[in-house]
């Protein structure tokens, strides 16, 4: 029995508005297509009248919004001959990277910061058999000495320096417009490396673009606000950081590749960048899981830390529709999670109907 090869992922639902031909070998693992969540309970929570959606991109095969991006950037690693990749991570980018390479069936290099990477991300990567290389330094050592490698080994770089990251991280964009009709009043990202916030305005731009062509599409473009940790925010200081810091390990990065399109994008787009305290971005992180039953990693909360600081200061108006990148799922850092839900922790009790009834009525 004869079978026949199916593709679901975001390239093939998007051909035409992505840098692929018939005969090119898509490398998908079925990502896009992630959940479009309405906040519910937070707004209530907060006494906002706004409407607040969150992109739950931890959802992707690996659980980070980097697979978008690698669909595209493997394929045409693919396409072009290549049998290797290499990127710097902080951990997401190495766990994808590492999984489509497998299932490309070429070989991936990864350099990690030692000793701080997030053990979910960690162990993907491991399972996924990528040849590991950890450095003693941090992501923008490994980016530079990334680019230097590729210059003398044939292998390609799939950090989002490669524009077909970009391309396949656009789709985000042209997914939220397809279910809302239109394109968020605002839209909130946290900000490290700047791909994703220039990828979300390149897709929100074509589709503006192409409105006319396209009923369903309006014209309309969103303010673009991103956010950064207080110990990781060159955008907000204006300037490169030597040596970031912060619990949210996925925007751990002081010299962002991206810089003068990231700019580019908050001076088009009327937006901003502001920074936050590791405090606030776990207090959002918890918020979303105890109020919405949303589970992401602290670097995706602080999209929503931002919109709520800003909601308070009147900077994002009542009324307004938002959207929230979440990039990555919570499972991708468990000891941090688990950290801060001391109040939470099992108790321990006899094996018996009495103790556990009374456990229950003690906690209601």
């Amino acid at each position: 029995m004869a079978i026949t090869k199916r593709y679901t992922g975001l390239i093939e639902n998007y051909r035409s508005r992505l840098p692929v031909s018939a005969a090119t070998r898509i490398i998908s693992l079925g990502e896009g297509n992630t959940p479009l969540i309405q906040l519910l309970n937070i707004p209530a929570l907060i006494g906002k009248e706004v409407e607040i959606y969150v992109k739950y991109e931890g959802l992707n095969p690996t659980g980070s919004f980097k697979d978008r991006g690698m669909t595209m950037a493997v394929t045409k690693a693919v396409e072009d001959g290549s049998r290797a990749i290499i990127c710097a991570s902080t951990g997401n980018t190495s766990a994808s990277a590492a999984a489509y390479a497998v299932r490309a069936g070429i070989k991936a290099f990864v350099l990690i910061p030692e000793g701080k990477i997030a053990l979910g991300k960690l162990a993907q990567t491991l399972m996924y058999g990528a040849k590991i290389i950890q450095i003693r330094g941090n992501f923008d050592d490994g980016m530079a000495l990334v680019k230097q490698v590729a210059e003398h080994a044939p292998v390609t770089i799939v950090n989002s320096i490669n524009p077909f990251r970009l391309e396949g991280q656009k789709t985000a964009a042209f997914e939220i417009v397809d279910e809302l009709g239109a394109a968020p009043d605002y839209h909130c990202l946290p900000v490290g490396n700047a791909g994703n916030i220039t990828a979300y305005w390149k897709g929100y731009s074509e589709y503006a673009a192409d409105s006319a062509g396209h009923p369903a599409v309006t014209d309309k473009r969103p303010v673009m606000c991103g956010y950064q940790a207080l110990g990781a925010s060159p955008f907000v200081q204006g300037k490169m950081v030597d040596n970031p810091e912060t619990v949210a390990t996925a925007i751990r990065i002081g010299h962002p590749q991206s810089w003068d399109l990231a700019w580019n994008v908050q001076k088009e787009s009327g937006g901003w960048f502001d920074a936050l305290g590791d405090e606030q971005i776990l207090l959002a992180q918890k918020m979303l899981a105890q109020h919405e039953g949303i589970f992401c990693e602290p670097a995706s909360a602080a999209s929503l830390a931002g919109l709520l600081v800003d909601l308070e200061s009147g900077k994002i108006p009542a009324g307004s529709r938002i959207v929230c990148t979440l990039t990555g799922n919570g499972l991708k850092d468990p000891d941090t999670a688990i950290g801060q839900c001391r109040d939470t922790h099992p108790v321990s009790i006899e094996a018996s109907l009495d103790a556990v009834k009374k456990a229950i009525l003690d906690s209601m």
